[in-house]
């Protein structure tokens, strides 16, 4: 047993977990705003980040990625950035933890991000030498902030410094006790250990101060960089250009609606689709911001003639207008991704035939300025159907997230082989010879668009009055025409709808159907037929890898009160 009069010695104490975790997060955090900092400077899309996002978009698994579209909607992007900032979180807590502990393990794991931010800003497409900058950066800012704050959540954790008292025959004058009288009956030597007035204990006030301070300097340098790089990143917005352009009258305009091509029909789609509302769906994490001023367009490859054309150039060509119904090949059955614009653009069919392909040639492969690619046939292109280069949508510049300044309309086709955003390059090749970006993922290389409807009214689920009832939507048949909607009710007979008028074949339709509701629970459902003929199949099939298809159908209630 110890002594009565030793002093208690407290054991050390493992480095606490939570001051390495924040030390851990908050130096990642300083890593990304000095990396976001420098991209700002440099090159937006060079961010580690997004870097990092565009690859796991490219590497996802079709199916992963087939449940995330369904799954999040256009709010896919959103969620897998939040995504990879919570696993960078969990990470750099885990790194933090083990810097404390060792700080050469902590810098072997900051090591392994850097590596991975490098690894994917150079393997994207269009990168340069400047692509490195950003992460080089954010990587020595992280590591410095990394050694600093584990050094001080190390001290939190360092073990009280306890001194031992003084034996007796080690004190001096004036430290020796006076000794009693030895005359006075009860008394003897005794001695009184008073506290060091020297000694102030270990500094646990300090240590807890300085990892205060140094984590809020941290999270004060993370966020102004975080900000600093967004705003200097603006600097390449395009929204004033964007503004100031001015197109010319077309060579031929879109010809005025029919009378009654909408039936203006509480809940069911406009015939024209706001640009604000319609559909976005590409693999872009940071919108491409390209300047007319220095956009141009390369056609090459199998042809007799490279053409490369400017946005100047491109104005001066005859523009023609077109209505035109974009449909994406992840809609699913009566899903969103379907929208109808007017569209004015060039003719790409004079574009590519100015080129002069030669002979075998079967495929447009398509390339974005971030990268994209997209193959369209190109008998398709040159059929005489209104194929654009697109530089406007519904009477303004083309907002900058639906291509700005130029992009692909084809009509008849999904907008994966037919509807490049921010085109910049048309290699003229086959079908044998390049694989397009989603083909190479598994869909087809050729996409014509399915005959499809769809029920916007009444809402699913919706609890409806007994009574006449408006059963409305949709339907599209891009380059046929849609020639009849059909609506049944609990699989019973089909009822032929009443179609709205419609200006071209290229467009979808709407179409209504008074039912005469009775109480009960029932289900709607729908079908198109095309003007080739074709019925739309009740076979259900998945998006992939050509194309939902089956009936649309709407569950509803219907009761008096």
């Amino acid at each position: 047993m110890r002594p009565a009069s030793a002093p208690a010695r407290d054991q050390p104490r493992a480095p606490r977990a939570l001051p390495g975790a924040v030390a851990g997060v908050l130096a990642a955090a300083v890593a990304i705003g000095a990396a976001q900092l420098v991209a700002g400077l440099t090159a937006p899309a060079s961010s580690p980040v997004l870097a990092v996002g565009q690859a796991a978009i490219d590497l996802t698994p079709l199916p992963v990625k087939n449940f995330a579209i369904s799954a999040f909607g256009t709010a896919d992007k959103t969620v897998l950035l939040g995504g990879i900032l919570v696993v960078l979180a969990l990470y750099a807590a885990v790194v933090g933890i083990m810097a404390v502990r060792r700080l050469a393990f902590g810098m072997w794991g900051l090591g392994l991000f850097a590596f991975i931010g490098l690894w994917a800003a150079l393997t994207r497409p269009g990168s340069t030498a400047d692509y490195l900058w950003p992460t080089l950066v954010g990587a020595v800012a992280g590591a410095i902030t990394l050694a600093w704050l584990a050094g001080a959540a190390g001290r939190l954790s360092a073990p009280p410094v306890i001194r031992p008292a003084p034996a007796p025959d080690t004190l001096t004058p004036p430290d020796l006790p006076v000794p009693p009288d030895a005359s006075e009956p009860g008394t003897g030597s005794s001695f009184t250990f008073l506290p060091n007035p020297d000694d102030q204990g270990p500094p646990r006030g300090p240590a807890r101060r300085r990892f205060l301070v140094g984590s809020g300097i941290a999270a004060a340098v993370a966020v102004g960089g975080t900000a600093a790089g967004r705003v200097l990143a603006t600097r390449r917005d395009v929204t004033l250009a964007r503004g100031a352009l001015r197109f010319p009258r077309p060579a031929v305009a879109a010809p005025p609606l029919p009378v009654g091509s909408d039936l203006h029909i509480r809940g069911l789609s406009s015939f024209i689709t706001p640009n604000d509302t319609f559909y976005r769906v590409d693999t872009a994490l940071l919108l491409p911001q390209v300047d007319p001023s220095t956009w141009q367009l390369r056609i090459h490859g199998m042809v007799q003639r490279e053409v490369t054309i400017t946005f100047a150039e491109l104005l001066r060509r005859p523009l023609i207008e077109a209505y035109v119904t974009l449909t994406c090949v992840s809609d699913p059955v009566g899903g969103p991704y379907v929208g109808n614009a007017k569209w004015l653009g060039a003719r790409l069919a004079d574009l590519i035939r100015q080129a002069r392909p030669r002979a075998g040639a079967s495929q447009l492969l398509c390339t974005s300025v971030d990268g994209f690619t997209s193959g369209t046939p190109l008998q398709v292109v040159l059929d005489g159907r209104d194929a654009l280069l697109a530089v406007a949508m519904n009477g303004t510049a083309l907002p900058v997230e639906h291509g700005f300044p130029a992009r692909m309309v084809v009509p008849g086709l999904y907008g994966y082989v037919s509807a490049t955003k921010w085109v910049t390059d048309i290699e003229v090749t086959t079908f044998a010879d390049a694989t397009a970006y989603w083909a190479t993922r598994g869909w087809s290389q050729q996409a014509p668009i399915k005959t499809e409807s769809r029920i916007d009214v009444p809402a699913i689920g919706s609890t409806l009055r007994p009574g006449p009832t408006q059963v409305a939507g949709v339907a599209w048949a891009q380059h046929k025409g849609v020639a009849a909607v059909e609506v049944r009710v609990d699989r019973g007979a089909w009822h032929e709808a009443r179609l709205a008028a419609v200006p071209d074949i290229d467009t979808w339709r709407q179409w209504v159907f008074q039912w005469q509701a009775t109480p009960g629970d029932h289900v709607i459902e729908a079908r198109a037929t095309d003007k080739t003929g074709y019925t739309q199949t009740a076979v259900q099939a998945q998006p992939a890898p050509n194309g939902a298809s089956g009936y649309p159908s709407a569950a509803v209630t219907v009761r008096s009160s």
